[in-house]
């Protein structure tokens, strides 16, 4: 039992590292848009139910429409790669010689020597598949299939999404509704604080920078909700 789930928590680490693109956008996608859906219905009503399921029902309805379409964009990808790598290994078999040529002018410039460029080119000759790598690789920048199933993508933007959807509603469950607004902004605000935090230190780049963006995304999108709440309300 010990050893069935250290394999299968080894697999889900593996595919959300692969998947950690996926996750990042989920979140921030889910966060923004229910948070400026729940602060505008908010500022249009003093029901918090009618804001509960506002909030319940964009959430389920953005986080399927996000796996939907992560699934279908992953999957189309792989297939497109499929194609251009058949297409380049049927070019390569069928002339062979004006692929070797500039293979071996290629090496000539990276530096190789001319009987050095020429041992490799005869190298790849008698090797079709190398060749047709070696094609793929430089003239056509490293075409490949996405390393995890469209199905792990789609997942792992599914449960990101609705995981993030839920911060900004919760409030309006617990709370009144005057205090569920305010703690609202400010959970949501502290998640995508956060979220800017883990998107500075897997780009390498200014963590107070990263932060501060998304932060002013969520904001943006909170205040259009409440600004069209207001209009719609006093319309």
């Amino acid at each position: 039992m010990a050893v069935g789930l250290r394999g299968l928590w080894r697999c889900m680490t593996a595919s959300l590292r692969v998947a950690i693109g996926d996750v990042t956008f989920g979140m921030e996608d889910g966060a923004v848009s229910v948070a400026g859906l729940v602060l505008g219905v908010s500022a249009g009503t003093s029901d918090s139910r009618v804001v509960v399921l506002a909030g319940a029902t964009g959430a389920v309805a953005g986080a399927v429409s996000m796996m939907a379409g992560r699934y279908l964009d992953v999957q189309s990808m792989g297939h497109r790669s499929d194609a251009l790598m058949d297409s380049t290994q049927r070019r390569v078999q069928a002339h062979p010689d004006a692929y070797l040529a500039r293979a071996s002018a290629r090496m000539r410039a990276g530096g190789f020597t001319a009987q050095e460029a020429q041992v490799t080119v005869e190298a790849l000759r008698r090797n079709p598949q190398a060749l047709a790598d070696h094609v793929i690789a430089f003239e056509l920048g490293s075409v490949s299939r996405p390393e995890a199933s469209p199905i792990s993508h789609a997942l792992w933007m599914f449960v990101a999404d609705l995981f993030a959807a839920s911060v900004p509603v919760l409030p309006f469950v617990f709370l009144p509704l005057e205090q569920a607004r305010l703690v609202s902004l400010v959970i949501t605000g502290l998640l995508m604080a956060a979220l800017g935090v883990v998107r500075g230190r897997l780009g390498g780049v200014n963590v107070y920078r990263t932060a501060l963006e998304t932060m002013a995304i969520a904001g943006a999108a909170a205040l259009a909700g409440v600004v069209i709440g207001h209009l719609v309300s006093t319309a």
